[in-house]
């Protein structure tokens, strides 16, 4: 008997989780209690997956006495970003939303995506910040050599010609293009130990490596 309370439980959790696939409810009450921007707030939504959550947990001052808004989700593909994109970022009011998103749809967390599919999905996510009076910062995706829960996909490769891609589109439509890339690759083109100990989710050193080019972006975006 109970097994079976176990496994109807089990089940309405994954029930419950494939109905709100984008994870809609996770912000959703935050966002009603945070509310709108002050009349000269320079509020600031960074929109991504787990980089961009771990970002608060591993080094929270970064955040703090500032209007920025952390509105990352761990796992996540530019799919459900994009699902999620008007009640977490427009409906926030930002001046400026900082995108970083892409490694997940490269390791295939909800499925197989082409590059273009993946370039395609954060291209939309900037025009509808774009429509609504938003800057927009694409940031590059991170150095990955391989991905430890999904090895053998070599996304080295992948991840630089997607972020050939995101330039080129940054800057023939005038966003501010972000490279963590460059400053954080090894030999190898991906990320190592002292930047990310599982080489894919950055240390504190990792993230402190990023807050000044982040900081740079945002100033940039805010003068364009």
């Amino acid at each position: 008997m109970r097994s079976i309370v176990i496994l109807v439980a089990f089940l309405m959790i994954n029930v419950s989780q494939a109905q709100d696939w984008a994870n809609l409810e996770q912000f959703r009450a935050d966002n009603a209690k945070i509310g709108l921007p002050g009349a000269h707030e320079d509020r600031v939504v960074f929109m991504g997956n787990s980089i961009t959550i771990g970002w608060i947990n591993t080094v929270p001052e970064f955040f703090e006495g500032k209007p920025y808004i952390n509105r990352g989700i761990g796992g996540q593909t530019t799919p459900q970003m994009l699902v999620r994109f008007r009640q977490d970022v427009i409906a926030l009011q930002p001046k400026v939303v900082v995108i970083l998103a892409g490694t997940n749809d490269i390791a295939g967390n909800t499925g197989p995506s082409t590059l273009e599919m993946i370039a395609d999905n954060i291209k939309s996510m900037a025009e509808l910040a774009e429509a609504n009076g938003i800057k927009v910062v694409i940031s590059s995706v991170l150095p990955v050599f391989d991905y430890p829960w999904k090895p053998g996909l070599e996304p080295s490769k992948k991840i630089i010609k997607l972020n050939s891609m995101l330039r080129a589109y940054a800057e023939k439509e005038d966003h501010v293009y972000l490279d963590y890339f460059s400053v954080m690759a090894d030999e190898r083109n991906g990320l190592p130990k002292k930047y990310a100990r599982d080489e894919v989710h950055p240390t504190k050193l990792g993230y402190e490596v990023m807050a000044p080019l982040v900081e740079a972006a945002i100033a940039k975006a805010m003068e364009n």
